[in-house]
């Protein structure tokens, strides 16, 4: 999708200043160290669902990540990170994330991500006071 299209001002955005231990044997960005930034980009979504982030009461689980590397990414630049809420189900949403470097869009990925209760295991609906939370961070698919 277009970034024209989709709606700007409700992405949760992070600098990163990249660490050495981030880079790979040739000096770029590990793609690793991408998808950490990414999960990291989500923390404000996560304290919906868990407002204190307690491991204990986790009520969410990854089912896909999918990302693509568009440019390379270098160890001394910092890096915007972006992510917003692309789709929201029943029991299920779908988080669009992007970086820049130097104004270059990096990499763009998606993470799909299920309400979960561990002791049925299994999904549950998302309550409509958890939705309406998160349409604030929504930008359309």
């Amino acid at each position: 999708m277009s970034e024209d299209v989709k709606n700007k001002t409700n992405y949760i955005q992070m600098k990163i200043q990249p660490r050495f231990k981030d880079t790979d044997a040739i000096g770029h960005i590990n793609n690793a160290s991408i998808s950490t930034w990414f999960e990291e980009s989500r923390r404000e979504i996560f304290k919906i669902f868990i407002p204190d982030l307690d491991p204990k009461k986790w009520n969410l689980i990854v089912a896909r990540v999918e990302t693509d590397y568009l440019a390379q990414t270098s160890y001394q630049e910092e890096v915007l990170v972006e992510c917003g809420i692309e789709k929201i189900g029943n029991s299920s949403f779908k988080v669009f994330h992007r970086a820049f470097q130097n104004s270059v869009k990096v990499a763009e990925g998606r993470a799909h991500l299920v309400h979960f209760d561990y002791k049925e295991n299994k999904s549950i609906s998302i309550p409509k006071a958890i939705r309406d939370q998160l349409m604030k961070f929504y930008i359309g698919d």
